[in-house]
């Protein structure tokens, strides 16, 4: 039975069915607030995640969102630059950041006690901010070395951003997190305060605190350091440019003389879960497991490593954890001596045994059961389930959504996979990409 209770900040919904009690609170300035308690140990994961992310970026824009993630740790009022880490140091503590296309956050896993001290300094950084022009441009230059090190100078990377810009025709997800270097080099002070003045506010934020406390002392903190906070006014839904019909398959060749080894990929245009309707996202999930989800017992790996042995190494992957439109893919690593347009030609003939000899049961169920397992050992970290909550709450999923999710995985059937997969697997909304050193090597 759902308990609900109502208080002077807000609605309470407790979910006794999870395996650890999950609350869920709203301030009055609109900020939701989530309490996973877990008392095995007294410590505690302070999140702050904010429903704004590289997709949210303006037209011209790119990175930053990533680029302000750095300039939170650059001083308020009240914190000198890099006092926040300092001090989180100082009280025994970690923290960090990142962003996603959807949301950025901020952590910190302290002992129990600290907990005020987190929200205090957080909420300053909220509101708070305090950049000038000397600070913006010396971690500009930070970012770009970034994009140097992790993109500029790995092949898979440039690889990997130049399908998903195919793969995304017209929406944003299309862009790096990062950026596109031109575009990254140029943001401006004033491009940082925008972009923080509009979606730095406690009515666009998630507080997910997740360890050894009480929910009730939970919210007395959070109403005494976020609930002055004032909102942005006028933040609705987000409004992205969405995708157009995809009519025509995309191919595209990257070649790298740094370049390792070379291999095929092949991503198609995949719905994310959807709140209230997660059944096609629970398919898809399954069926990447079934496909690839494990290097000695998946259908590739059992059809294209050690049945003809085209390939070293085959996997697929979905990716549905999203605001928008999320993605499916395959991939190939051929082995030494096999070309890639061979390795492609046996992809496509495992896929199309494996869409006329369906799921054997038996795989079927051992999946399910490992998917139960994974979850159950996820719950020994609190970090963990609080990454869990926050991203899916940021992503447009509610805690009732989190809460169904195991049990829409484990109710999927054979039949509901294979025509999720009869769904998914069209060339016209694909990206099929090569990446290889520089050869004379052409597709066929």
């Amino acid at each position: 039975m759902r308990r609900i209770f109502f208080s002077f900040i807000g609605l309470v919904i407790a979910l006794p069915a999870l395996a650890v009690p999950v609350t869920d609170y709203r301030l009055d300035n609109g900020m939701q607030v989530v309490v996973i308690e877990d008392h095995r140990a007294p410590v505690v994961v302070h999140m702050v995640w904010y429903k704004a992310g590289a997709a949210d970026e303006p037209p011209g824009k790119s990175g930053i969102a990533h680029y302000l993630e750095h300039l939170m740790f650059k001083g308020t009022d009240t914190l000198a630059p890099g006092e926040f880490s300092s001090t989180v140091a100082a009280n025994g503590g970690t923290d960090n950041a990142f962003t996603s296309q959807d949301y950025t956050g901020y952590f910190q896993r302290v002992a129990s006690d600290r907990l005020e001290l987190m929200m205090q300094m957080e909420a300053d950084r909220m509101r708070n901010l305090r950049l000038s022009e000397d600070l913006i441009l010396a971690e500009r230059d930070v970012v770009i070395e970034e994009r140097n090190q992790r993109v500029e100078n790995d092949p898979g990377a440039l690889f990997s951003e130049q399908r998903r810009a195919a793969l995304f025709l017209n929406h944003p997800y299309g862009i790096p997190i990062i950026g596109w270097m031109h575009e990254a080099s140029a943001l401006t002070l004033q491009d940082a305060l925008d972009f923080y003045e509009k979606f730095y506010a406690p009515n666009n934020a998630i507080l997910v605190v997740a360890g050894d406390v009480e929910p009730e002392e939970v919210l007395e903190l959070a109403q005494k350091h976020y609930g002055p906070l004032a909102p942005t006014p006028g933040l609705g839904a987000r409004q992205r440019p969405q995708e157009p019909p995809h009519l025509a398959e995309r191919r595209l060749i990257f070649e790298d003389p740094r370049a390792s080894e070379p291999y095929v990929v092949r991503t198609y245009l995949a719905p994310e879960r959807d709140p209230g309707a997660q059944e096609e996202a629970a398919a898809l999930a399954l069926l990447a497991d079934v496909l690839g989800g494990n290097s000695a017992t998946s259908v590739l790996g059992q059809k294209l490593v050690f049945g003809a042995g085209e390939a070293i190494y085959a996997s697929a992957f979905y990716q549905g954890l999203s605001y928008d439109d999320g993605s499916f893919g395959v991939f190939i690593v051929p082995k030494p001596g096999v070309s890639l347009q061979e390795a492609e030609t046996a992809l496509d003939n495992a896929i199309a045994e494996f869409m006329e000899e369906g799921i054997d049961d038996a795989q079927f169920e051992r999946i399910k059961q490992q998917i139960r397992a994974s979850r159950i050992y996820a719950e020994d970290s609190t970090q963990s389930l609080a990454r869990r909550y926050g991203a899916a709450l940021t992503s447009g999923l509610t805690l009732e959504d989190i809460e169904a999710w195991p049990d829409i995985l484990q109710a999927t059937t054979k039949e509901q996979v294979m025509a999720a997969a009869a769904r998914i697997f069209d060339r016209n909304k694909a990206v099929t990409g090569w990446l290889r050193k520089p050869s004379v090597e052409v597709t066929q």
